[in-house]
Formats: C-alpha cells, structure tokens, sequence
C-alpha cells in the first residue's frame, strides 16, 4: 500500500491530509501520516487573536489525533531532521519531556510520496539581540508567552507598581500580523478596564508599530495601507515607517537614525523564512530563505516523490514574482497537490498550479476590517472596509474549517462560538 508522509499541520498539511485520509485512507488505498511537532491545530492568522487574549487556544485548537482518527489517517507527533532521498525515509527527532527524560526515540519513518508543509517562521536577519529580547508569533505556544507577559504589564500598571506613565509595546513589522496585533492591544486594554483594572484606559497603552519600508501593509494596495494606517493612529497607535530596527535590548529597539524606541514588551513581525534546517535538507534545492524550490506541478525540482506546499515552499509565478505567503495559498497548494497525487495514481497528467488572488483583508479587531476583494466582476480590486469586511474576513477562517470538518460540523462550531461569546468573558483573563 502507497504511504503517503505530510509533514507539517498547518493550514495546507492538515486539509490535504484530511481530503487525502477522506479520499484515499477511509477505503484503505493508501496510508496517509500527518507528522507534526505540536499535539494541537490552531489557523496562524489567528495567532495575534491568542497573544492578545480574543481567542482562547484552550477552546479553538484542534486535536491532530482526534482530526486523524474522523478522516482517516494517522498522526505522528515529532520533527523533522532529516530526509534519506535514497532510502526514501525520514528521520524525526526523539521527544523528551520537561525534566529531559526521552520519551520517545529516534525514529525513520518510510514514504513513497512525501508533502512538506512546514510553514514558515519569522525571519530576524541576523539582527542583534532580536532572539533574546523580542517575541516572535510562529505559533501558540509564543502568543500565549506574549499574552502572559501583556497580562502582567497591565496588572503591575493598575497596581501602581509600574514606574513609567504608560505601557510601552512595540511591534517590528507592519504586515497583517503586526497590524492586527497592534489593533487587538488596544481592544484588550477596553475589556480590561470593563473587568476591573480601572487605571487602565486607552490613554495607559503606547503601541509603536515600526516598518523599515514605505508604507505598513506593502503587500497590499497603498489606498489600503492608507485606511489601515489612519485607523490605527484613531487608536493611538504610533506608524513609524521607513524605520529600520539595527538592534534590541531589553529596554526597547535602536534604529538606524539612531533613535531609541522605548518598550517593555516586543514582538517581531519582520519577514518570513522556512525553518533553518530546511537548508539544502535531503540534498534537495532550496533558495536564500530556505524555502523548497518547486516546479509548475509543486514537485521539488530535484525529486519527483517529494511535493512542497504552503510558506515552505517557493513557487514562481508566471509574469515574475512567486506565490505570496498566505493562507489562501496553503489553501490552494493543497487542493492542487491532492489531484495530483490522485492523477498520478491513475497514471494520468498532473496539471500546474495557478495562483488565484482573491484579494487580502486585514482586522482592526472590533474598531474596523479592510482590505480588497478581487473577483471576476470587475477589472482589478474594490476596497471594502466596515462591517462587509468583517464578515468575509471571518469567512476566510470558516472555509477552512469547512475543508477540515464539512459543512453540519462547522455549522455547530459556529454554534457553540455563539454561546461562547454569552457565557465567557470577552477577554482570556488568565
């Protein structure tokens, strides 16, 4: 029987091997394995709603070996160290608890077709003391680091125990990820004083949102990045752009003027790489960023057995430019490398991937959403903004789930979020 190894749960691995364990695993034509380091699932575009306490992992998280017992396929818990292109094997790391106690031993495990779908993890460039003085969002277990580190600012602030005036955050990237985050602060500040931190009010909060390019959002239209920018400063937060981090301390960041930007919590949104030992992994090709270089089918240009999907990897588009790190890429990526795996089976032609833009939206949290669509009605894009916005922008997150779970399931999760929204707080509070 055909074993068919994803590495990586993200967005791309989980629905391919999901619509892969559906397809092929459920009537036992070939063996489908999810490995991934985390026990649990959570959409990464979600992961600023975690750090600032909008969303509970606890309660939005996805088991991977509940998800593989319902579709089909079976989860491996480990990572990736290496990959035998000869044997056609992988190699994955032994586990150990907190105290150091293995676990679980190194292990190979076997592949006739391979997916790598690691994702990406943001990408300090070489700059000093960013590792050791910033947080970064990769994944929730580093949202929940920055929630916790939020949480007693705030309580040492409403105390009286913090000697500064304010609360001072600062935010190096002005993509989707440090955008929203910094909206999501200040909604956090309001739930907060409506709990009983009544010291603390918009004014106690000073978020500085630093972009070493021209403008926040550059990969979006500039009319966008424009409405972004003037809703943040609404909030209060302080847009500095073509502002270049050249080191961090644990007082704040240094500049290339020169200035100093004060702060008592950072996170690091800058840029984006594939994990460093991805470089030249198996032999195969990858570029400067480590990203697995692909061809038009998503196989790596050096094996055809091995696919890459998602932020890992680099896929040139037609006109110049490659596919843009996304969620709807990843969404994409793995429809396509689905019927190519099945085609393949069949001996039939696998068919290239076509990226299809259908636009970016970006959430302010409750105070705003904007961005464009990009459709077949009209030439271009049309901005959308308010309550429409929202609305698509939440869809984004439950097609998704629908890819995951089929449309009665994420009916009753929409459901149970509902009543969750009654009977919980507003704010994750611990």
């Amino acid at each position: 029987m055909q074993k068919i190894v994803i590495v990586g749960g993200g967005a791309g691995g989980l629905e391919l091997a999901t619509q892969l364990g559906n397809k092929l695993g459920r009537h036992k034509k070939a063996e489908i394995t999810l490995v991934d380091r985390n026990q649990t699932h959570l959409w990464k575009p979600l992961l600023h709603e975690i750090a600032a306490g909008s969303m509970d992992e606890g309660i939005d998280a996805l088991s991977y070996l509940a998800q593989a017992h319902h579709h089909h396929f079976t989860f491996r818990l480990g990572t990736l160290t290496e990959i035998n292109r000869e044997q056609k094997s992988l190699r994955l790391a032994e586990i150990r608890d907190e105290d150091g106690q293995v676990l679980v031993e190194e292990r190979d495990l076997p592949y006739d077709t391979l997916v790598m779908a690691l994702g990406s993890a943001s990408n300090d460039f070489g700059t000093p003391g960013v590792k050791e003085h910033c947080i970064f969002l990769d994944n929730p277990h580093q949202a929940q680091r920055f929630h916790n580190q939020m949480l007693n600012l705030f309580l040492k602030y409403s105390a009286g125990t913090q000697p500064q005036k304010k609360v001072n955050i600062a935010i190096v990237g002005g993509g989707a990820t440090g955008v929203e985050l910094s909206a999501e602060l200040y909604n956090a500040v309001k739930e907060l004083h409506s709990y009983g931190y009544k010291e603390l009010g918009g004014e106690a909060l000073n978020v500085t949102l630093v972009e070493a390019g021209e403008r926040i959002l550059p990969a979006l239209p500039p009319r966008i990045s424009a409405a972004a920018e003037l809703e943040l400063k609404k909030l209060g937060v302080n847009v500095l752009t073509q502002t270049m981090v050249t080191r961090a301390d644990a007082d704040g960041l240094e500049t290339k003027s020169g200035e100093k930007i004060h702060a008592d919590l950072m996170v690091w949104a800058a840029g984006i790489k594939a994990p460093d030992f991805m470089k030249d992994i198996g032999g195969l090709e990858t570029n400067r960023i480590n990203q697995l270089v692909v061809t038009s089918t998503l196989q790596t240009t050096r094996d055809e057995d091995i696919y890459a999907i998602g932020d890992c990897a680099s896929c040139a588009l037609p006109g110049g430019g490659f596919v843009p790190p996304r969620a709807q890429s990843a969404h994409q990526m793995a429809s396509r490398v689905l019927a190519n795996i099945i085609a393949r089976r069949k001996g039939k032609a696998q068919q290239d991937y076509v990226y299809k833009d259908y636009g970016s939206l970006v959430s302010l949290s409750r105070f705003s959403t904007v961005g464009s669509l990009m459709g077949n009605l009209m030439r271009g894009s049309m901005m959308v903004e308010g309550k429409i916005a929202r609305m698509v922008y939440i869809s984004l997150y439950r097609m998704h789930q629908i890819a995951l779970h089929g449309y009665f399931k994420t009916g009753l999760m929409m459901l149970s979020g509902s009543i969750n929204r009654v009977i919980r707080p507003k704010l994750k509070l611990h």
